[in-house]
């Protein structure tokens, strides 16, 4: 029996959505030079590994992208930012609106943190296949 692999993609535009993101990544690992911020185009990338979550078989690993857009600025925090090998755990993301504009949070352990502003909420995940 041949067995389908299908990819994954969420697309968040509310709080509601981003916290079904927040939980499918919750525990992914990332590596710092995985994280780019394209100030031009507004984007903000994320390359994580995750577990998958929602499978039959939840010890699988995934390759996942988060790509934030209409992101404003970003900043980090207790993130050594000379470091490209160091790897993070991804904990939740949370958002918290501030004016006209939204802050998405990416919390990882070890207290470090990624604030991002944005104009709007347009958040997706996607899985990227796997190569055996």
């Amino acid at each position: 029996m041949m067995r389908k692999e299908y990819l994954k993609k969420i697309i968040a535009q509310s709080f509601d959505d981003l916290k079904i993101i927040s939980a499918c990544c919750s525990g992914a690992k990332v590596r710092l030079s995985q994280i780019k911020f394209l100030k031009n185009n507004k984007i903000f990338l994320v390359y994580l590994k995750r577990l998958n979550r929602e499978g039959e078989n939840t010890r699988e690993e995934i390759n996942s992208i988060i790509r934030f857009e209409y992101i404003d600025s970003s900043k980090s925090k207790n993130i050594d930012q000379n470091n490209p090998e160091l790897e993070l755990e991804l904990i939740a993301i949370d958002l918290f609106k501030k004016n006209h504009n939204f802050e998405i949070i990416l919390l990882f352990s070890k207290n470090r943190i990624i604030t991002l502003n944005a104009e709007i909420i347009e958040v997706t995940l996607e899985d990227q296949k796997n190569f055996k």
